[in-house]
């Protein structure tokens, strides 16, 4: 799901819809025009994409003989898939190489928390749900609070339910599913002393990474363009030692390669 732009320099989505039911010459003809206009393209998709989706986006990777094609699966709730996929097109508009930028993803997910409320936890399994809990989804009326990332907690919806929020300031992304988000917006938000409140349609493939249709998923996010840049641009960078590009982190997000073992040096022998 491509979210309206946070301000006015995020770059438009570009969207691959039907990718793993268009003829594959149609589908790569597409992402090839895209990868010659902007020179590297990040795909951005969730766990929850379907296994024919994801083998015909590393078929094309493939095809393409391409290393300027990054696919990027964060382990995310699909809202939160759609903020970061946001928060990587504001960082997109700054002097920041495609490197940089694609391997920010990884950096930016610690400064996320997503979690839902669900009708029921029956069928969830990106969360640890013990027998008790698993037995109490199957009371009339109950509901559940989930957090699913930084860390999984599960509660029981009640008068003193709670999660652990983040500790700096943030704003809210909010998409209903078929439950009211009264819990989300005028207790836990308040709760989490978020700074905005904003509203979304609720991604296709949230019914089933949760689970369950009767949700509402949120998501805290940082907003400020400045402050992610500020993050990215603050962490170390270095090269990629098989393309050459310049990356955050140990892996290059691009060719997937990783910096050589140092070599080992021969021990030194004392003669006597």
């Amino acid at each position: 799901m491509a979210l309206p732009a946070q301000d006015e320099r995020t770059l438009p989505a570009v969207v691959l819809r039907d990718v793993g039911t268009r003829p594959l010459d149609e589908v790569l003809t597409e992402i090839q025009a895209v990868v010659e206009a902007h020179g590297h393209v990040v795909v951005v998709c969730s766990p929850a994409t379907p296994a024919p989706v994801l083998r015909r986006l590393h078929t094309l990777r493939s095809l393409l003989e391409s290393d300027r094609i990054a696919l990027f699966r964060p382990d995310l709730p699909p809202l939160a898939v759609a903020v970061l996929a946001r928060q990587l097109r504001q960082l997109a508009s700054c002097d920041i190489g495609p490197g940089v930028l694609a391997s920010a993803g990884r950096l930016l997910t610690h400064y996320l928390h997503a979690g839902a409320l669900l009708g029921s936890v029956t069928r969830l399994d990106r969360v640890p749900v013990d027998l008790k809990q698993h037995a109490k989804s199957w009371l009339p009326g109950s509901q559940f609070a989930v957090l699913a990332h930084p860390q999984p907690q599960l509660v029981r919806l009640g008068p003193d339910a709670k999660l652990d929020g983040p500790e700096f300031g943030t704003w809210m992304l909010v998409a209903r599913g078929q439950l009211p988000p009264d819990w989300v917006t005028t207790t836990l938000a308040p709760a989490w002393q978020v700074q905005g409140l904003r509203e979304a349609p609720l991604p296709a493939e949230s019914g089933r990474w949760w689970g369950t249709g009767k949700l509402v998923e949120f998501c805290t996010f940082l907003p400020d363009l400045s402050v992610l840049y500020q993050l990215v641009t603050s962490v170390r960078r270095g090269t990629c030692h098989w393309c050459g590009i310049d990356v955050i982190g140990d892996r290059c997000v691009f060719c997937s390669a990783t910096p050589p073992a140092p070599e080992a040096r021969p021990a030194l022998t004392r003669r006597t």
